[in-house]
Parts: C-alpha cells; sequence; structure tokens
C-alpha cells in the first residue's frame, strides 16, 4: 500500500483591522491672533514632529495605537500657530507571530491611520483663515526602525 500524502495542519487565519478610530487628544492655538492676520505676509517656518505609541488592551487581541502629530509654525521669534493632535485607533491583531505584532502595531497601524489625521490637520488650519498645513508622508518604517535604534541605545 503506497503512502498517501498528510494533509498540512491548517494554519490559523491571520487578521490585522481598524475596530476604531478617534481623536484623543487635541490642542489648537494662535497666540498672537486676530493680529497675526495682518501681518501674515508670507510663508512662516513649520516643525512637525510624529511619534506611534501602541499599548496592549484588556482582552487580548486589541490594541491602542496612538499617533502623535505636533506642529509649529514661526516667523522670526513669533509663534504663528501651535496644533497638537493624538489620533488613536483600536486595532484588533488575531494569530500575528509574536515577532510581526510590533512592527504591525508601529508601521502599518499608524500608515492606515495617518491620513486622517493628516486630513483633521488640514482642515483645522484651513478652517482658521490660515494656509492649510499638508504633512507630506511619512515613512513610518524609518520611524520605527529610529525608535528602536533608540531604545537600543537607552538599554546600553
Amino acid at each position: 500500500m503506497a503512502d498517501t500524502p498528510q494533509a498540512a495542519p491548517a494554519t490559523a487565519q491571520m487578521s490585522f483591522s481598524v475596530k476604531a478610530q478617534y481623536v484623543k487628544d487635541l490642542s489648537f492655538e494662535i497666540p498672537h491672533a486676530p493680529d497675526i492676520f495682518r501681518r501674515l505676509t508670507q510663508s512662516p517656518a513649520v516643525t512637525v514632529n510624529i511619534d506611534v505609541n501602541a499599548r496592549p488592551l484588556p482582552g487580548g487581541n486589541e490594541y491602542e495605537v496612538v499617533l502623535s502629530i505636533n506642529a509649529k509654525a514661526e516667523r522670526e521669534d513669533e509663534t504663528i500657530f501651535v496644533v497638537e493632535l493624538s489620533y488613536a485607533a483600536v486595532f484588533e491583531a488575531i494569530n500575528i507571530p509574536q515577532e510581526a505584532l510590533q512592527p504591525a502595531l508601529l508601521i502599518e497601524a499608524p500608515r492606515l491611520i495617518f491620513p486622517f489625521a493628516r486630513a483633521i490637520v488640514a482642515d483645522l488650519t484651513r478652517e482658521s483663515s490660515l494656509p492649510p498645513l499638508l504633512i507630506q508622508p511619512i515613512d513610518f518604517v524609518q520611524l520605527y526602525q529610529q525608535k528602536l535604534g533608540a531604545q537600543t541605545a537607552g538599554q546600553a
């Protein structure tokens, strides 16, 4: 009797999905309004800082990912505006291997929610009688690698 090939063991289906997304915190200031609108004749220098953090939620398969955007526009020594946004989402990760979970949470998750956060910042600045702040696309792989490098340096 010939050997019959055995069926490969069934592998569990992996799933990574968004369950909810929301503004966790938002702050916007125009410290010198309304005078700044009369004096604003040229584009200000804008600095944007991005950070991503993730934490497990009770229950085992859900995680909160928070994308933080801090932007400041200045002209000479005068602040035009400051915006601080924490945009968050709850992700469900089912059967994601442990070694792939952190990259999924800190690279793929922010990549999915970034367009929504970017739109909030652009709309907020535009609705405040300022030119919309259009944040350039972010390389979340590079941000993740920088974060890993900083953690490694901190442990050394």
